[in-house]
């Protein structure tokens, strides 16, 4: 078996990979005493999972940022936009896997992703963060965040001359 020849998603070692960061991500890390502890080393694995499996494309227009991401069989409840630190746009929400409800089925071929996702985007300085609205439409997410008017230029200012 050729992996160069193979995609990403077929490569049976990539499908390992994958399974064993699922697997040690739902167990919890414990310490040499058996007490649980929080690693943040798995969280960023997680985090950046997360982020590497969500497309998305920012657009910009005259007077505002339109990001786009696909959210294909997700419904818009399930999907979480928040603005952090003034500047970081957060797309986040979870796919789960469909439960199976019949006894003898069983999945022939698996490609659709599941689990947590998220995407993370600076906000441009000029971005009105108070003006921020999402629609999700088809499968598609659209976080439009409006630009702020452009500052007024400052005139010259004048002194006057006076003679002695």
């Amino acid at each position: 078996m050729d992996l160069r020849k193979m995609s990403w998603d077929t490569a049976p070692i990539f499908s390992i990979l994958e399974d064993m960061l699922d697997f040690a991500e739902e167990q919890p890390e414990r310490d040499r005493g058996g007490n649980k502890t929080n690693n943040p080393s798995r969280a960023y694995v997680r985090d950046a999972k997360a982020m590497a499996a969500t497309p998305a494309d920012v657009v910009e227009y005259p007077n505002r940022y339109v990001f786009v991401v696909d959210m294909p069989g997700i419904k818009a409840s399930e999907i979480k936009v928040q603005v952090e630190n003034e500047n970081v746009l957060v797309v986040s929400g979870e796919r789960k896997r469909e439960q199976q409800q019949d006894d003898g089925v069983k999945y022939l071929s698996m490609e659709r992703r599941v689990g947590k996702f998220m995407r993370k985007f600076s906000i441009p300085d000029n971005a009105n963060k108070d003006k921020i609205s999402a629609l999700c439409q088809d499968g598609v997410l659209s976080v439009t965040v409006e630009k702020l008017p452009p500052p007024e230029p400052k005139r010259a200012k004048t002194i006057e001359v006076k003679s002695a």
